[in-house]
């Protein structure tokens, strides 16, 4: 039996040309903790189906200098699941519009077993956005997150994203 895409085209479109989205982790006191990232969005599901979405452990200025302190690092590792919301906002409402996205994340390293993977995030993510053209992110942890379902509301599709 085939299963129906888990974001159809435009829900895909709209979270791949996002600029931004927020990410959602649960931290160990059980609180959401929430910070905003950059990310692209894989061309292919995994092979079961998942769309995957990337997001760096960039060198933008943070408490650590070191990727795997982080707190969303650390609340991965022992709660995998976290939520990705991804937005349009306009004094239009008629154009407003977001994609909740349910998953899994998974810290990459640029070593043997996940290179390729790796590269290819780092590849996307340097050509979406020239900034980290600059950043030696090819060096740093990469998030994988597979998404296993959705919830979309509003308008999703024909309008720019900012």
């Amino acid at each position: 039996m085939t299963h129906p895409p888990i974001l159809d085209t435009a829900q895909r479109a709209f979270v791949a040309t996002a600029r931004r989205a927020t990410l959602a982790t649960t931290a160990p006191d059980g609180r959401p903790r929430l910070v905003p990232i950059c990310h692209i969005l894989a061309p292919e599901d995994d092979a079961v189906g998942r769309p995957l979405l990337y997001m760096p452990l960039d060198e933008k200025p943070k408490r650590d200098a070191d990727p795997h302190t982080l707190a969303r690092v650390r609340d991965l590792l022992v709660l995998p699941q976290a939520t990705l919301l991804v937005d349009r906002w306009d004094e239009d409402w008629t154009q407003l519009g977001w994609v909740r996205l349910y998953g899994t994340g998974e810290v990459l390293e640029p070593e043997p077993r996940e290179v390729e993977e790796h590269a290819a995030a780092v590849a996307a993510l340097r050509e979406k956005y020239p900034q980290y053209l600059s950043q030696a992110i090819d060096a740093r942890p990469v998030v994988r997150f597979a998404i296993d379902r959705i919830v979309a509301w509003g308008t999703l599709d024909g309008v720019a994203q900012d």
